[in-house]
């Protein structure tokens, strides 16, 4: 349940606020009754906010089910929140910073189905190109911003992406089963992949979320193998702190709270009573 509305300066711009968070947050329409209750706000206020937004478009009043539900002008500022800050400009700085601080190539990749799309690459001084430039899809199991994505699911949401996700593997033959590879992410707080996205380079990623605590970005850097740091531990104990950071500082561009101590990886717990196949 949404905190009680408890602010006092400006009260009638933090009311509407209120309602407009709270209206954005329901899984459907949502009564007025129902919004006075849980934000504690008095009904006739409630009902007079509620018509102020149904008149300028941010609410939608349903008169046969007595509910609201956001209106369109609601989705316009979403959208032109879109349009003015996309991921790409919100990241763009920090993976410089990241680049310039680990001298390794930086990546940001995107979730779609069982894809993950490169959508920043800053690459690393006299760095080869490498296939995951910006736009590229590839396998989300096979790379390891999609590993780290996959991790913050809950076994139903896996299978819904993959019916049988004991049948896919890394892209080795002999690679290990996906459901275990994602929970040595989980346990290790990170992701990785060893030359099975280009050959002679290793990756570690870990998860962006959102102000919701949602993983809406992997980010990554990848080095060479011949870097003065042998394997995937040693690499990871190498990057790991200056990739938390830059991830916290997306995190936060993106209005999300900072993550706990105990949960410093960003990767949520979805072990814990859920049916990880």
């Amino acid at each position: 349940m949404p905190a009680a509305y408890t602010r006092v300066q400006v009260p009638a711009a933090a009311q509407v606020l209120a309602i407009l968070r709270y209206l954005g947050q329901q899984a459907g329409p949502v009564s007025a009754s129902a919004v006075a209750r849980d934000l504690s706000l008095p009904r006739s206020t409630t009902y007079h906010l509620l018509a102020a937004l149904v008149s300028d478009g941010f609410a939608v009043h349903l008169p046969e089910e007595r509910r609201y539900a956001l209106g369109a002008t609601a989705h316009e500022l979403g959208t032109g929140y879109a349009r003015q800050a996309p991921l790409q400009r919100i990241a763009r700085f920090p993976l410089r910073r990241l680049v310039a601080q680990t001298r390794f190539t930086a990546h940001l990749a995107v979730l779609q189905g069982t894809d993950v799309i490169y959508v920043i690459e800053e690459r690393a001084p006299r760095q080869q190109p490498l296939v995951t430039d910006a736009g590229i899809r590839l396998p989300a199991h096979r790379t390891a911003s999609g590993r780290v994505l996959l991790a913050g699911m809950t076994g139903a949401q896996l299978r819904a992406l993959y019916p049988d996700p004991g049948a896919v593997r890394s892209s080795r033959s002999s690679g290990a089963r996906l459901p275990g590879l994602l929970e040595e992410v989980r346990r290790r707080g990170y992701a990785w992949e060893e030359d099975e996205v280009t050959e002679g380079f290793s990756s570690i990623a870990v998860p962006v979320p959102d102000r919701s605590g949602h993983a809406v970005a992997g980010l990554t850097l990848t080095a060479p193998n011949r870097a003065p740091v042998p394997g995937i531990e040693a690499l990871a104990d190498q990057v790991l702190p200056a990739l938390l950071r830059c991830a916290a500082e997306l995190s936060r561009r993106l209005g999300a709270r900072p993550q706990p101590a105990s949960n410093v990886s960003g990767i949520p717990d979805v072990t814990t009573g859920v049916d990880v196949p």
